[in-house]
């Protein structure tokens, strides 16, 4: 599915869906390291898409591996 079709997460929805708090994101999106967003007015939506592309991206085999 078009991740631009699919369902738009709240903050709030998003931060459960990948079982972080509401405040890592928002800091997250300040700092410009979070998942891709969307802004529509004033409200913050996150596609399933977008949050699973930033999660796989953050995929690490080693913790001396650079981020």
């Amino acid at each position: 599915m078009n991740a631009l079709l699919s369902r738009l997460l709240t903050t709030k929805e998003a931060a459960a869906y990948l079982n972080v708090s509401v405040s890592f994101l928002m800091k997250a999106r300040h700092r410009g390291d979070g998942p891709r967003y969307r802004k529509i007015g004033r409200s913050v939506r996150y596609t399933e898409q977008d949050l699973l592309e930033w999660l796989r991206a953050r995929g690490r085999t080693s913790t001396s591996e650079a981020a």
